[in-house]
């Protein structure tokens, strides 16, 4: 390759950077982000697509199948996850502060794990999916279903870690422009196979399922190509893929927490899914239809959650803890309008957007009623994501990860047990999300503050 090629390309991987530790940040977070958003988005719709095209033409029961899966799935995958948490941290620190061995490094050992890590889900799914399934209380006619549909989505875990860990490295050096491109193929292409598999081949859930694997396979194979083609500090060389352990330790002891916090928080949605679950199929379906629109809205709020984190993980790593505290106020700024609007608009909205997912009167009562109480009040969730967010873009896990087991998933497990018990109804099961949000970010708040000015002072 000749200098002149080599520079040509380097500049064009740089015009997909953004420099995050100098300039103004409020245009340059809202530059990272809508690329994030519209990409969280549009993974979303892999399962988006999956549960409107069961619902219209393949059964209530085929769309209760697929939902009862979804809380079980985070469960089992959060753990592995949060480890490109970690990856996003260190690539973030070691690309602000010029260190390129330890780029290096890191990249080759987050990218190896993943693969490792898929490899190990597909496993884990195949065989706990059954016994899993029962604890959670899948009634009888539809869990057949839920069970192939776990076993086909979890064949494809590989692919979906590759790229969750690629992207996550694109992320932490700014760059949210590329990672959207590459989905919005994958997203096209796994709706075109939706629509294949079910209507005239009519394969229910197995379709959905097949072509979300598809497309996921898609995505990940364009990121690692990404990768494989830059001229970047950041570039992957498959003949150099290697666990370090050193960085390995580094991304256990940031991400770890992280994925272990989603799982737990996983812990206390499968008993709200199961607690649903005694409601029967059609409270079911209407519940998994109201956690896709409200989907839309998390994601929207959690790419704040990820900005964050590269912006302070970049300012940490340069030492430029002035910007630190600009970052979080902006951050916690735009989550704010973003959970209102979005949130409010998709209850205000609701009737019509559940009309996508069924025709069943009862089932869009009530997710109506999720909607009412989880949407109206989600810009709690997403303030709370966000300190979560700057404390790990510091390096800590621990502290944010025990905050939020016991002010969030541990409220809510007692919650079920106590005062669900008491007032047997779904609005009281649901309220235990807002008020678990609102204690957990109050907490989150005071740790920042401990951890900034520690980390300031050193």
């Amino acid at each position: 390759m000749t200098e002149e090629v080599k520079s040509v390309k380097q500049k064009r991987a740089k015009s997909y950077e953004i420099d995050m530790c100098n300039g103004p940040l409020l245009g340059k977070i809202i530059l990272f982000y809508v690329p994030l958003m519209l990409s969280s988005i549009l993974q979303l719709l892999f399962n988006a697509a999956d549960v409107i095209v069961v619902g219209r033409f393949a059964g209530d029961d085929a769309l209760a199948a697929v939902g009862s899966t979804g809380s079980l799935i985070n469960l089992i995958v959060n753990v592995f996850i949060g480890l490109s948490v970690g990856t996003n941290v260190l690539v973030s620190r070691f690309f602000g502060a010029g260190q390129k061995k330890e780029l290096d490094g890191i990249v080759h050992t987050s990218i190896l794990t993943a693969l490792i890590s898929g490899v190990i889900l597909v496993f884990v799914g195949f065989f706990l999916a059954p016994f899993s399934l029962r604890l959670m209380s899948v009634p009888e006619d539809v869990i057949d279903l839920s069970i192939l549909y776990l076993r086909i989505y979890f064949a494809g875990m590989p692919v979906m870690m590759a790229y969750n860990f690629g992207s996550a490295i694109l992320r932490a050096v700014g760059d949210t422009k590329r990672p959207l491109y590459y989905l919005l193929i994958a997203g096209v292409v796994n709706v075109i196979l939706n629509l294949i598999f079910v209507i005239p081949l009519h394969m229910s859930v197995a379709g959905v399922a097949l072509a979300t694997v598809i497309a996921q396979g898609l995505s990940a194979v364009l990121v690692l190509r990404c990768l494989i083609k830059t001229d970047s500090d950041y570039k992957l060389c498959l003949s150099k893929l290697r666990i370090e352990s050193d960085k390995l330790l580094k991304m256990i002891q940031i991400g770890l927490p992280a994925g272990l916090q989603g799982a737990l928080f996983s812990v206390s949605n499968v008993l709200i899914q199961s607690s649903v679950n005694s409601f029967g199929k059609i409270a079911m379906a209407g519940n998994t239809a109201a956690c896709n629109i409200e989907g839309f809205v998390y994601v929207s709020m959690n790419a704040l959650h990820q900005s964050s984190v590269s912006f302070t993980g970049q300012n940490y790593g340069a030492k430029k803890f002035d910007r630190i505290g600009r970052i979080l106020m902006i951050c916690l700024a735009l989550v704010i309008g973003v959970g209102i609007v979005l949130g409010n608009g998709a209850y205000l909205a609701s009737p019509l957007l559940l009309r996508l997912y069924t025709d069943n009167a009862e089932a869009i009562s009530y997710g109506v009623l999720r909607l009412s109480v989880i949407c109206t009040t989600y810009c709690l969730c997403g303030m709370m994501d966000v300190i979560v967010g700057s404390i790990r873009g510091m390096g800590y896990g621990i502290m944010p990860m025990l905050v939020s087991l016991t002010g969030a998933c541990l409220f809510r497990v007692v919650w079920i047990f106590t005062v669900f018990q008491r007032i047997h109804t779904l609005e009281c099961l649901y309220l235990s999300y807002p008020i678990s949000w609102a204690l957990t970010f109050g907490v989150h708040m005071i740790c920042f503050f401990i951890v900034f000015q520690k980390e300031k002072k050193k």
